[in-house]
């Protein structure tokens, strides 16, 4: 399992209990394929660096979970064909962010 975070920018347009059941099913199908969902920073409404589809707002979703490539391929999926979505980008993450980090002792 790889750690990944995805970036999910949704339509403001819509209205918020959308957006959750939207949220809802990217994180189902995130545990349907094998997948751990962990950490869910909503970051709100915020202004889009350029307009995408004459929207000047998005509200703004970083979600973290662990994974394989299945379970990436198919919230890739999920979240091209939701029409909340604006935009959506998954990265994997660094899995030795902290190795060989030095700490100062005391």
């Amino acid at each position: 399992m790889r750690p990944y975070e995805t970036m999910i920018v949704f339509d403001t347009a819509v209205d918020a209990q959308s957006i959750q059941v939207a949220l809802d099913r990217a994180l189902e199908t995130i545990r349907t394929n094998g997948g751990t969902p962990g950490t869910i920073d909503r970051w709100g409404k915020r202004p889009l660096a350029y307009e995408i589809n004459k929207r000047k707002e998005g509200y703004y979703v970083l979600a973290e979970f662990t994974g394989e490539s299945v379970t990436v391929e198919e919230l890739d999926r999920i979240l091209t064909l939701s029409d909340e979505v604006l935009r959506f980008k998954i990265l994997r993450r660094n899995e030795r962010a902290n190795v060989g980090r030095v700490t100062a002792q005391a």
